[in-house]
């Protein structure tokens, strides 16, 4: 599954040209002590204050705007426009947003200048993101900020906010366990045999790095990458997420072939958490086939095709009522 993919594929990218926007957007920087953050800035048409959402990108090399120079099927790269396509529907129904390049990411790679793949940690993008929700909470253009994490940007979101005050926090697509377990579970279904990475994992777990690593593996677990992972898998989602003081919104695909609707239901077991199941969206947050290499061929890498509407609708509703008490 593409969980292992984007971890193959962590190494800090290189920058790659943003395409326009359908709507009009403004540039917006975040000034970090190793350097600048670049993204987008949508506003809604009208005079007065907006709300804002902050939108927290997926796992791996994924740039502002929901794509990556990753190959996930012959031929094509990951792009699907979500995040673009987000923003505008969200503006057409008066919600305001900032999307982000992440440290190491398309116009963001300066960030990690003189820093390599074994810098980073998953914090760094805790931090990073904790750092936006502060400058958007200053910002006399918006009435609150509302945090939106999809796919790993879900855990690093509702951890971000727990550092960072914010007034809601949305989940798209976010897992409900460790991803050591998500892992685990992925390696088996790829038909690799648990006595090849088992130990590895349980290493990685207790906070040690490996020396040894299969070569089959050596990839996944290389070791510019395992401070990362030890990081990264400390975290259990479903137990940060009801550390949150206000009710949140779970909204779960039912052809997600990333995340399952079990780890949707684990996150809405936090006190006031409303779980949306939307039926035939993807983990990209489109309409698309139960068939994983016919979505991966189409949805993943076409960026015509839409989001569901009442994904926009549903995002709007809870912004707008946010905070709202547990």
């Amino acid at each position: 599954m593409l969980t292992a993919l984007v971890i193959a594929s962590m190494a800090v990218a290189s920058p790659v040209p943003a395409k326009a926007d359908s709507v009009a957007s403004q540039p917006i920087t975040l000034k970090t002590s190793t350097g600048d953050l670049f993204g987008s800035l949508v506003v809604p048409s009208g005079a007065g204050k907006h709300p804002v959402v902050l939108i927290i990108a997926g796992s791996g090399p994924t740039d502002r705007d929901g794509n990556s120079r990753i190959q996930v099927a012959p031929g094509k790269t990951l792009h699907p426009d979500t995040y673009k396509i987000l923003a505008a529907d969200l503006a057409a129904d008066g919600i305001a947003s900032v999307r982000y390049d992440k440290r190491g990411i398309a116009a963001s790679a300066g960030a990690m200048a003189g820093q390599t793949e074994a810098d980073y940690r998953f914090d760094t993008g805790i931090n990073d993101a904790a750092a936006w929700v502060k400058m958007l909470r200053t910002d006399p253009r918006f009435s609150k900020v509302v945090v939106l994490g999809h796919s790993e940007g879900s855990l690093i979101g509702m951890v971000a906010i727990q550092r960072e005050k914010a007034d809601g926090f949305v989940s798209l697509e976010g897992a409900g366990r460790p991803a050591a377990v998500i892992l685990r579970e992925q390696l088996i279904k790829n038909g690799a045999p648990v006595a090849m990475f088992g130990s590895i994992l349980d290493s990685l777990s207790a906070g040690k790095t490996v020396d040894s690593i299969p070569p089959a593996l050596a990839a996944l677990f290389r070791p510019s990458v395992q401070p990362y992972l030890i990081s990264w898998f400390r975290y259990d989602p479903a137990a940060e997420l009801k550390k949150l003081p206000y009710a949140t919104l779970i909204v779960q695909g039912t052809h997600d072939i990333q995340v399952s609707m079990d780890d949707a239901n684990l996150l809405a077991a936090a006190p006031g958490a409303k779980l949306l199941k939307i039926d035939g969206m993807t983990h990209v947050l489109k309409i698309g086939p139960a068939d994983a290499p016919a979505q991966i061929a189409g949805v993943y890498t076409d960026p015509a095709v839409p989001i569901p509407p009442e994904l926009v609708s549903a995002i709007a509703a809870y912004v707008r009522s946010a905070p709202q008490p547990r």
